[in-house]
């Protein structure tokens, strides 16, 4: 069984939106409460992240999470990398480097914006990474469990012990995520015009940050139990499904349920949204069950 429960479902703003006065923004329905967009998928006996935004402290302490084997990337904007620096939690609890796996264009950025992750002397307590390469063949995401346990050496850093009793400075390695017995499919999609990931975790597929996804990656989704697509407004928008876009992209896949996600405050509150889908869903003749996520929500297939 593949379980995934949305940690947020917000925009890069979240909701409620910083000074905004609007219904929404001020609704006191915990479910129109929106961290930036971010899900925790347990699959194969791993739990696996998708995307650490800003709020990454604020949603592994509200799910009580105190394992991770992986976190997957779908690209490199701030709201979803901005909370990388907080796994150093991780590093100090489960005494384990973090597998990071993303495509080459995402690691530049990180380098850039985590320059003092990748430095050959590290600054003691800077987050331990091991950067996975991925593209859009299938991967393996292993369980980080028989790797390596990182000591602290207090002002110094972490190190690994070795078979003599030494102590070895870790590394920043960085390598390609294996093929054989792959787990996850990633699924190729753009953002505006950046490529961006998605990911299929058996019968429950991930997709977010979406404006354009190509015809031959439907292949990928058929058969689902559930799909998340992104959708930000009524309006085209540049880099996201607008609602008639993704309405309509659900009724192509055709899974038995359609969650969206990376919402703004210009859609209704919670319940009324509820309702509007169902009845744009029974007008056009779309036979998936759509309904807005939100922060909490678990699902499984």
């Amino acid at each position: 069984m593949t379980r995934l429960t949305f940690l947020g479902t917000g925009t890069s703003q979240g909701i409620p939106i910083i000074g905004c006065q609007c219904e929404v923004c001020r609704s006191a329905d915990s479910r129109d409460k929106r961290f930036r967009a971010s899900a925790l998928v347990e699959h194969e006996g791993l739990k696996i992240l998708v995307d650490a935004g800003p709020d990454f402290r604020s949603q592994m302490l509200s799910q009580g999470v105190r394992h991770l084997d992986a976190i997957l990337l779908t690209h490199n904007h701030k709201d979803h990398t901005g909370g990388l620096d907080d796994v150093r939690s991780f590093n100090y609890i489960d005494r384990k480097a973090v597998e990071i796996y993303c495509e080459e264009r995402v690691l530049r950025t990180l380098r850039n914006d985590y320059a003092y992750a990748f430095a050959e002397h590290k600054y003691p307590g800077a987050p331990e990474w091991h950067v996975q390469l991925i593209d859009e063949r299938p991967f393996r995401v292993d369980s980080n469990s028989g790797k390596g346990e990182l000591e602290w050496v207090h002002d110094v850093g972490y190190f690994y012990r070795q078979a003599d009793g030494s102590l070895k400075p870790s590394d920043n390695a960085i390598v390609e995520a294996p093929h054989d017995r792959p787990n996850v499919i990633p699924i190729r999609g753009w953002h505006d015009d950046m490529p961006v990931l998605g990911f299929r975790f058996g019968r429950i597929a991930y997709i977010t940050d979406m404006s354009k996804l190509p015809e031959s990656e439907l292949s990928k989704l058929e058969g689902l139990e559930h799909v998340t697509l992104n959708t930000v407004g009524y309006h085209p928008h540049h880099s996201h499904f607008s609602l008639d876009e993704a309405l309509e992209l659900a009724g192509r896949i055709g899974a038995k349920h359609t969650w969206l996600t990376h919402l703004s405050h210009a859609f209704p509150q919670h319940e009324k949204f509820c309702a509007d889908l169902e009845k744009a869903c029974t007008e056009r003749g779309i036979k998936s069950i759509v309904q807005p996520a939100f922060d909490g929500l678990t699902i499984t297939a």
